[in-house]
């Protein structure tokens, strides 16, 4: 009995002591490379530069080639990895899981110190290649990207591997390595970072991950909780927790035929947006330029810098932003998929629709002078109105079914008031006609319809509340469901 109950606390003296070494000789890695790169060791600078040259003569030959590394090097860099560590921990508080949000914000704050402190105290300067195809700020030793990918992708495999199956969770760590080396490679092939660079930031990044995360467990320790396999994760009973829909049925219960409504709808709302868009372009209605003109006389820089900001807010970036932050946080919140399907079929359709159908009517913009200049699209319908339109709908639509409190009318009320603010800037600045504005109406209310008999976005509307009480329920019974 003695040894039996010796036998936990060995084990894990021994696993301690094992992830300390590894700690350890990883630090020690780290440390090594520094001593060489600052005392310009020959066979390492042979080696950084051969590379960088190697890879910058194979890049900077296709701009292609250059455009694809830049999007995955964006991947790494703090524009992307501070929103996504900020959702993700909006997204364990929503959970009720707060440890863990801790974990990723000391995790994180440590790689934005280590990150350019190290930087100013080594140095070092970036590669000098032939063919300079892209510039990065500061010094180049060690690589901030391949040091902040490492921490994050890593800290983040550590929080949700438990909400991952066993059987996935080989491919879910899979994935964060591809990332991680991925985007060490393009900050070499972009010739901003040497070879050295990049080991250093992912040596780095490894050691800064064992120090905290072995700090987390000696955390859950003194509060007296199970230790677990990291290999479970941090937290290994947070899995029922992290479960994105565990309580959800079939989101669509007949795809296929659904598809088919889907793309059916579509051809119908696109013919009757041909059909208006044709009439308005061939009979245009006195008011439809008169209207735009009027708007015209009251011009000032101060109302044309208020109507460019306005303008922004259904431009691409906007909506897609707005879009991004949105799902996850609705799945978090309401644990379904089927409201999150919904507003992805709402944009796609959206931007297709408006595609086509801008590209089939072919309407001019209003003869007044344009302050955005000559756009690619034609004028009818307007996509800036027509995306805000549709975003806002269907957000109040999810919204209105879900939230009990009386604060939900905020939405409503922003699906009228953006689209009219987007429109009135629009139309402003000289790119639309009214009926623009009509035809994007008519596109948001036709979509919209198609959509709501067909996907049935409030079929099962839960509150957070409920979505968290029917998640446990349907956690227990798949629990009891394997025991027995």
């Amino acid at each position: 009995m003695e040894r039996t109950g010796w036998a936990p606390v060995r084990h894990f003296a021994e696993r301690s002591v094992l992830g300390l070494l590894a700690i350890i000789a990883v630090g020690l890695g780290f440390g090594a490379l520094l001593l060489l790169v600052r005392f310009h060791w020959g066979p390492l600078q042979n080696l950084d530069r051969s590379v960088a040259d190697g890879l910058n003569r194979w890049a900077s030959g296709s701009e292609t080639v250059v455009a694809v590394l830049q999007q995955i090097a964006s991947f790494g860099g703090r524009g992307f990895m501070i929103p996504l560590v900020a959702l993700l921990v909006l997204i364990l508080l929503i959970r009720r899981r707060p440890r863990p949000a801790i974990y990723l914000i000391v995790t994180g704050l440590g790689a934005a110190i280590l990150d350019p402190s190290l930087k100013a105290l080594i140095g070092r300067v970036r590669p000098v290649v032939e063919a300079p195809v892209a510039q990065a700020p500061g010094n180049s030793f060690p690589s901030g990207h391949a040091l902040g990918s490492m921490i994050v992708y890593g800290m983040i495999v550590l929080v949700f591997l438990p909400a991952v199956r066993p059987k996935w969770r080989p491919f879910f760590i899979g994935a964060a390595a591809v990332i991680v080396a991925a985007i060490g490679f393009t900050r070499i092939a972009l010739g901003v970072h040497f070879v050295s660079d990049v080991l250093a930031g992912w040596l780095l990044g490894v050691a800064w991950i064992g120090v905290t995360a072995y700090a987390f467990r000696m955390w859950r320790r003194e509060a007296g909780r199970d230790l677990g396999e990291i290999t479970e994760g941090l937290e290994p009973e947070s899995g029922p927790d992290l479960r994105l829909a565990p309580a959800e049925g079939p989101v669509l219960p007949h795809p296929w035929a659904k598809a088919a409504e889907i793309l059916v709808g579509w051809v119908f709302v696109f013919g009757l947006l041909y059909l208006v868009g044709y009439s308005v372009t061939r009979w245009t209605p006195g008011f439809d330029a008169g209207f735009v003109r009027w708007l015209q006389t009251f011009r000032t820089p101060q109302l044309d810098e208020l109507s460019w900001a306005a303008s922004k807010a259904g431009d691409t970036h906007a909506i897609l932003l707005i879009s991004l932050i949105f799902c996850p946080l609705a799945l978090a919140l309401w644990r379904q998929w089927r409201p999150v399907l919904f507003l992805v079929l709402t944009m796609v359709g959206e931007l297709t629709l408006f595609l086509c159908a801008a590209a089939a009517v072919d309407r001019p913009r209003p003869p007044v002078e344009q302050l955005d200049g000559q756009m690619p699209t034609s004028s009818f319908p307007s996509g800036h109105i027509a995306a805000t339109m549709c975003l806002w709908a269907a957000i109040a639509i999810i919204t209105m079914a879900r939230i009990r409190q009386p604060w939900r009318w905020i939405f409503p009320a922003l699906a009228v008031i953006m689209p009219l603010i987007v429109a009135l800037s629009r139309m402003y600045r000289g790119m639309h006609h009214p009926t623009d504005m009509l035809g994007a109406a008519l596109l948001t209310t036709a979509w919209l319809t198609v959509l709501w008999f067909t996907i049935r976005p409030n079929a099962h509307p839960s509150s957070a509340t409920e979505a968290a009480e029917e998640a446990t329920e349907a956690t227990e019974s798949d629990h009891l469901e394997r025991v027995s």
